[in-house]
C-alpha cells in the first residue's frame, strides 16, 4: 500500500464502524481465510463486522477460526441484504468485480457504504474508495497481512488471524510452490508462525481429510485425462453422472487440475466439470511459465484470473466444450512449444 492508501484506510477506520466483509462466489481457502482474518482484526480494533459470502464453502475449510460466523447469502438473503444496506464500509476481498458475487450483485451495486477492495486479480473495477490491488501477490491473505502491517498493527495479529492467513496463502500458492511465492511471502509466513499456529495441522485439515468418494472421483478424473503432447497440453473431464455416482460435495474437485499440469512436459492444463443444474460446463485452467491462461479464459470462456491460474465457464455441454477447447489449441501452439 502506498502512503495515500494508508491515510485513506486510517481515516475510514478511525472510529468504530459497521463493516460488511464480502468474499466471492464458491469461496476457496484464500477467500475464507482473508475475509475471516480481516474480520477478526477489525473486531479487535472496535469495529462491528460481518463476513458474507454468496454461497456455501467446502467442509475442509469449516474448521477455520470464525468460519462458523460467516453468513451464507443464499441461505440468509433478507438478513444479508439488511446488513449490506446498513453498512458504513463494505470490504470486498479476493475479487474485483461485482460479477463475481452471483446473486449478491444487486445488493452490492445499490449499497451506499464506502468500499475497500483488497485483491490480487487482474483488471479491477473502479468502485472502491480504497483499491488495494496487487497482481504480483500470490494471495489476498498475504495482502491482508500487508494491510494490517501498513496500519502499524501486526502486533495485534492473533493465532486465529494467523491461522486463517496461513491457510489462504498456503492454498493459493499451491503450498508455496507457485511462482507467485516470494521471499516476502516467506517472511510473512515466518511471522505468522511466530504467533503459535500449528502449520502441520493446517496442512492436514486441508489436504489430508479426503473422503473415500473424493479419492474414487480423483481416480475417475485421472482415468479420463487426455494428453496432447504436440501442444504440451493435458485436460481432465468429469460428467455430472460421475460426480453424482461418487456423492460429489463442494470442494471435492479442488486441485484435480494440478494433476494434469504435473505430467512431464505439460505446460497447459484444464479440467472440465459438467454442471447440469446450471446448464454450464465449469472450467479451470492452469499453466507453467509465461503461458497466460488468464488471457485464454477471457478470450474463450467468459472468465479470467491470474497468468498461471484462471477459471471460466461454457454454456455448451461438456462434449461440445471439449471439442471447442481442442479446436483452439492450434492458436496457441507456437507459444506452448516455445517452452523448453
Amino acid at each position: 500500500m502506498d502512503e495515500k492508501q494508508v491515510l485513506i484506510a486510517k481515516e475510514l477506520l478511525a472510529t468504530p464502524k459497521k463493516i460488511v466483509i464480502v468474499g466471492h462466489k464458491n469461496p476457496d481457502g484464500d477467500a475464507v481465510g482473508s475475509t475471516s482474518a480481516l474480520s477478526l482484526f477489525l473486531k479487535s480494533q472496535g469495529h462491528d463486522t460481518q463476513v458474507i459470502v454468496p454461497n456455501d464453502f467446502p467442509d475442509f475449510l469449516k474448521w477455520m477460526p470464525a468460519s462458523e460466523d460467516i453468513l451464507i447469502y443464499s441461505q440468509n438473503v433478507t438478513q444479508a441484504n439488511q446488513l449490506i444496506k446498513d453498512a458504513d464500509i463494505i470490504c470486498t476481498l479476493d475479487f474485483n468485480s461485482f460479477t463475481r458475487v452471483g446473486d449478491m450483485q444487486d445488493a452490492l451495486t445499490n449499497a451506499t457504504a464506502d468500499y475497500i477492495m483488497i485483491d490480487h486479480h487482474q483488471s479491477p473495477d473502479d468502485y472502491a474508495v480504497l483499491t488495494y490491488s496487487d497482481t504480483t501477490m500470490g494471495s489476498t491473505c498475504e495482502m491482508v497481512y500487508h494491510f494490517i502491517d501498513a496500519m502499524g498493527q501486526t502486533n495485534h495479529i492473533s493465532e486465529a488471524m494467523a491461522t486463517n492467513m496461513y491457510t489462504g496463502i498456503m492454498t493459493d500458492t499451491g503450498s508455496f510452490r507457485f511462482a507467485s511465492t516470494t521471499a516476502k511471502t516467506h517472511n510473512v509466513i515466518a511471522h505468522l508462525m511466530e504467533t503459535g499456529i500449528q502449520h502441520h495441522k493446517i496442512h492436514e485439515q486441508v489436504y489430508d481429510s479426503s473422503s473415500p468418494e473424493r479419492l474414487k472421483l480423483l481416480g475417475i478424473a485421472l482415468n479420463n485425462m487426455q494428453i496432447f503432447p504436440e501442444y504440451k497440453t493435458a485436460f481432465i473431464t468429469l460428467t455430472q453422472k460421475e460426480l453424482d455416482d461418487n456423492k460429489f460435495q463442494k470442494g471435492d474437485t479442488e486441485g484435480f487440475v494440478n494433476y494434469a499440469l504435473s505430467v512431464k512436459g505439460i505446460i497447459f492444463a484444464a479440467i472440465f466439470i459438467e454442471d447440469r443444474k446450471n446448464n454450464i460446463t465449469k472450467i479451470s485452467l492452469r499453466s507453467k511459465g509465461d503461458f497466460n491462461v488468464n488471457l485464454v479464459s477471457r478470450a474463450h470462456f467468459h472468465g479470467g484470473g491470474h497468468n498461471n491460474a484462471a477459471g471460466g465457464k461454457s454454456d455448451h455441454n461438456i462434449e461440445e466444450t471439449v471439442r471447442y477447447f481442442i479446436s483452439i489449441l492450434p492458436q496457441y501452439k507456437d507459444q506452448l512449444l516455445a517452452h523448453a
